[in-house]
């Protein structure tokens, strides 16, 4: 059986990054190709990137996402998904593609209506759901993200997850049957925390050479847990460290303010977005990493820390338990500020023990480069094309 030609749909690809499915797109793309797969990538238009280009071998095309005014996110997607089927259905009619792959939900609509256009099979990833990042359904706007997530598996030939606890809530929340479900989990270039830069010169601009260097990478919203470091920061005192927190969010300003209300501002620095060049020093440099998630699908942040030899502390929860493994590639806490600055404290106050989680966490890690998860990957197109062409739905 013939290779497929892969279209993947995803609303964001870099330059345009939201959070963790744009470099996830990226990284597996082209992997995809190193491994011989033809991989078209279809996304949302950025300023200044170009509409049309090849990275490492992925075909991009970045398609009008803006010029159509809406009076909310809701239309907005809407109007992407018109956008994205008009301008992808000439694609595909030039490009020979034989299989779709879509990244979660935003990008529903125009996959399935591609799928009926040209009778083609489609993959979709789902990377978190509307009821595991709300903890339920509370409205209109939520279930009707959620009813779009079922659409999309419902209408998905296989469903890849990224990890068991993945797999399961897709099963409970969305009613996907285990059986169409693999597991592939996300990925890490563990060379791009190995190139050289001058990493003391990037530690002086977040904290003091006696200081000890905390740090948060991730969305600043309820479900990374982000507030309980703010209030574990005053638990903290006699230990002379430097929390940093990066990223943006909701909850930014807010935590800003809590950070000024406790008369932490000298040890406490919310820093807003970084470039990832900066952060990946970062993960070099920390003494201590958290990732203290309420909810938290997959938690490629824990394979960064990993890949960056920052010791760990986390709660954790969902995919998190199966990466890291508590006092061996992380110590595990409760989710609350007293645990989370045991936790802490149990890590800077024994060197020995800090360097094992260091050493076993960059061993385990080298398992999630991205090549590995490529191949995996492969196996769940060509699964779905082997079925696919003993099966009667064919283009018309």
């Amino acid at each position: 059986m013939l290779t497929p030609t892969v279209l993947m749909l995803a609303w964001e690809f870099p330059p345009r990054i939201i959070g963790g499915l744009a470099p996830h797109v990226y990284e597996l793309s082209r992997a995809l190709v190193k491994k011989g797969i033809a991989v078209h990538v279809a996304t949302c238009d950025f300023p200044g990137a170009e509409a049309y280009e090849v990275v490492d071998g992925v075909i991009v095309h970045r398609i009008d996402s803006y010029s159509n005014p809406t009076p909310d996110f809701a239309t907005w997607v809407a109007m992407m998904n018109v956008n994205l089927q008009r301008e992808i259905s000439e694609i595909i009619a030039s490009n020979d593609i034989s299989l779709l792959h879509a990244h979660d939900w935003l990008v529903a609509s125009a996959s399935i209506g591609l799928k009926h256009m040209f009778r083609i099979p489609l993959v979709a990833t789902i990377h978190s759901t509307e009821y595991g990042r709300r903890s339920g359904i509370h409205n209109d706007y939520q279930r009707m993200i959620s009813s779009t997530e079922r659409w999309l598996t419902k209408e998905a030939w296989r469903i890849i997850c990224c990890s068991r606890y993945m797999a399961k809530e897709v099963n409970s929340t969305l009613g996907v049957p285990e059986i169409r479900t693999d597991i592939v989990p996300n990925g890490i270039n563990t060379a791009l925390f190995k190139t050289q830069i001058n990493l003391e010169q990037l530690r002086s601009r977040f904290a003091q050479p006696n200081e000890r260097l905390v740090l948060f990478v991730g969305r600043l919203v309820h479900e990374k847990g982000v507030s309980t470091i703010v209030e574990a920061a005053p638990l903290l005192r006699g230990l002379n460290v430097k929390i940093v927190i990066v990223g943006e969010g909701y909850l930014k300003e807010e935590l800003i303010r809590r950070v000024s209300e406790l008369g932490l501002s000298d040890r406490v620095y919310v820093t807003g977005f970084l470039e990832t060049e900066t952060i990946r020093g970062l993960f070099r440099v920390a003494d201590v990493c958290l990732i203290p998630s309420i909810y938290e699908p997959f938690g490629i942040v824990a394979l960064e820390a990993m890949a960056g030899g920052s010791p760990i502390v986390t709660s954790g929860s969902g995919g998190l338990g199966e990466i890291l493994e508590n006092d061996w590639t992380a110590t595990f806490v409760y989710q609350n500020p007293e645990s989370l600055a045991w936790g802490i404290r149990k890590i800077l106050n024994d060197q020995g023990y800090a360097d094992y989680l260091r050493k076993e966490a960059t061993k385990r890690v080298k398992s999630y480069e991205w090549g590995a998860i490529a191949t995996s990957t492969i196996g769940t197109y060509m699964r779905t094309m082997v079925e696919f062409t003993k099966g009667k739905w064919k283009p018309f």
